[in-house]
């Protein structure tokens, strides 16, 4: 049984309503989460340990700094197995994940790549604005991930919640939507599947292959999910 935590419908709450619901849940988590320095400029100098959050060498190649930096918006391609990887690896080192706006991701994907569940909290439905639902998330959770409608935010309606970001903790992944001058932008791609033969078996790991672009900065890594290749000796 995967034990996610999942908000419930926010959109039958009044405004009010909804964010103080999600202030609880936010204010939850972070009375669980280790207290996070003052906001740095990510340019101004080089990110400290409580400003980067560490990810597994596969992905951490195609990220400008490394890590993800919290206080920054990235950019995801919509590729479900890499995004479940993502919050598996985060969520293992006890990072708090929000999944938001996703209700078909299946995260059974987590506990198998050696997650942890329980910091996971799934908002299927974030309500009739979702970027204030957002604003609010940011504030206190280490990793917001928002499968929004494939558009391009205006700097007018992105202003309002990349301020709320800049003051908050956690790092924003858009899947789907964009933003003007994300940190980064991930794109990943399904290059294969093992563990299936002839018409038998099931898949036991997916390899993608994995891209990064920033500002003078372009990066690909391939990464294997599920079971490691095993490697059998031949008689000469």
């Amino acid at each position: 049984m995967v034990d996610v935590e999942s908000v419930e419908n926010l959109s039958a709450l009044s405004r009010h309503e909804r964010i103080a619901v999600l202030r609880n849940k936010v204010a939850a988590m972070s009375n669980a989460a280790p207290d996070i320095t003052a906001p740095q400029e990510p340019d101004a100098q080089k990110p400290s340990s409580t400003q980067l959050i560490e990810v597994a060498p596969g992905i951490a190649q195609v990220l400008p700094d490394g890590g993800l930096l919290r206080r920054c918006v990235y950019e995801c391609s919509p590729t479900p197995a890499f995004v479940v990887e993502l919050i598996a690896q985060l969520s293992a080192q006890g990072m708090f994940v929000a999944v938001v706006g996703w209700p078909e991701l299946s995260l059974a994907g987590v506990l198998t790549s050696g997650g942890d569940t329980t910091c996971v909290v799934a908002i299927p439905d974030p309500g009739e604005d979702p970027l204030s639902t957002l604003g609010v998330l940011v504030e206190g959770i280490d990793v917001v991930i928002y499968r929004g409608a494939p558009i391009t935010l205006s700097p007018v309606r992105a202003r309002p919640l990349l301020a709320r970001l800049r003051k908050g903790v956690a790092a924003l992944v858009m899947v789907g939507m964009q933003v003007g001058s994300p940190r980064a932008r991930l794109e990943a791609q399904v290059r294969g599947f093992r563990g299936i033969g002839e018409g038998q078996g099931r898949i036991k790991a997916v390899d993608l292959e994995v891209t990064g672009q920033a500002k003078a900065f372009h990066a690909r890594s391939m990464i294997s999910i599920g079971q490691p290749r095993t490697l059998y000796a031949v008689d000469p």
